[in-house]
């Protein structure tokens, strides 16, 4: 069943688990998401990110996923990660999708209070929710800047909500997007700060790398929604090399992307503890 943010991060919230988002390019990574959430009868979220659409464009994806999702027998939210466009998001929204993440964190903050605030006021008019990234959340390239220098302030979350009536809140405590290097060092006491400023729910993003320790303390102390493409794109890659052969075609090796997604979606949505939550 089609489903937007608020429908399954408030019984997350109120209940102590995550709900994962699992970036999904193209169909077997969507069926072996779908098939693990009705498995293990967890709410998932589902989607694509801007800077994935070179591999999945938009309108192909949105005609495959929105009806997955409605056939699907849990809770499915279909999401637009990372927009970094107006236009994106704006197509996003009229393509049926019923959740975006605005990202402007690289914008001062009046500017991206300004426009996720717009953005809000449209998603919410299509009946969608809206996600925003407050600090940023960097990539693993290597770079020697301090990451500290972007996390998240609690007053400025605050102070951020009011004024844009985002739906979720990423928060910058130190993961990064894609493989890490070296071992992330979340700052719990950030995310615990966060959790009691405001009362929406709180998104780690970067979270393909961590450890199960990392993951079940972000969630005792706030967060409800984790982003994880990584490590189900290496596992549906992994499960292709493996199980090739000269001679093979891509139809005698779907099979194995889809149950290595899938068992890797099952692993985290038991470390999360939305299995049974649909």
């Amino acid at each position: 069943m089609l489903a937007n943010l608020n429908d399954v991060l408030f019984p997350a919230q109120e209940n102590k688990y995550a709900v994962g988002l699992f970036n999904t390019t193209n169909l077997e990574l969507a069926r072996g998401v779908i098939a693990a959430a009705e498995e293990l009868n967890a709410p998932v979220i589902i989607g694509t990110a801007e800077i994935l659409l070179p591999y999945g464009p938009l309108d192909d994806l949105a005609f495959l996923l929105l009806p997955m999702a409605e056939r699907a027998k849990v809770p499915v939210v279909v999401h637009l990660d990372h927009g970094l466009k107006e236009e994106t998001c704006k197509r996003a929204l009229s393509l049926g999708f019923k959740s975006i993440m605005y990202d402007c964190s690289t914008d001062d903050y009046e500017t991206n209070v300004r426009k996720v605030a717009e953005m809000a006021e449209l998603a919410h008019a299509y009946g969608a929710t809206i996600e925003a990234e407050l600090g940023h959340v960097g990539d693993n390239d290597g770079s020697n800047t301090d990451p500290s220098l972007f996390y998240t302030q609690p007053d400025q979350a605050r102070d951020f909500i009011e004024r844009t009536g985002a739906d979720a809140l990423a928060i910058a405590v130190g993961t990064a997007h894609g493989a890490y290097k070296l071992p992330p060092k979340l700052d719990f006491k950030r995310i615990e700060e966060i959790a009691a400023a405001i009362d929406t729910p709180l998104v780690l993003h970067g979270g393909s790398g961590l450890t199960d320790d990392d993951f079940r303390q972000a969630i005792s102390k706030g967060i409800c929604k984790m982003n994880i493409f990584t490590d189900i794109n290496v596992a549906a890659a992994r499960a292709i090399s493996e199980h090739y052969a000269p001679g093979a075609g891509l139809t005698d090796l779907v099979n194995y992307a889809v149950e290595a997604v899938k068992a890797e979606v099952e692993k985290k949505m038991r470390l999360f503890g939305c299995d049974g939550k649909a």
